[in-house]
């Protein structure tokens, strides 16, 4: 039997919060992981949680625009 990873996007690759551009690191210290699309702050990072949660991949992915 195979593994499935399920935390991946359309293109079949992982979703990486880092790279989204509505991640962001908060001043809490108890949740110090944040996404601004669903309104989560936690000690996971986002796209595992939404995974864990709904079973499904993160659908709110957004890749961050270079500078």
């Amino acid at each position: 039997m195979r593994w499935i990873d399920y935390n991946m996007d359309k293109n079949n690759k992982r979703i990486d919060c880092f790279k989204c551009k509505h991640y962001y690191v908060t001043w809490d210290k108890n949740f110090p992981r944040g996404c601004r699309a669903i309104g989560f702050k936690g000690k996971m990072i986002p796209s595992i949680a939404v995974l864990r949660t709904t079973g499904i991949p993160c659908q709110f992915f957004s890749k961050k625009e270079k500078k």
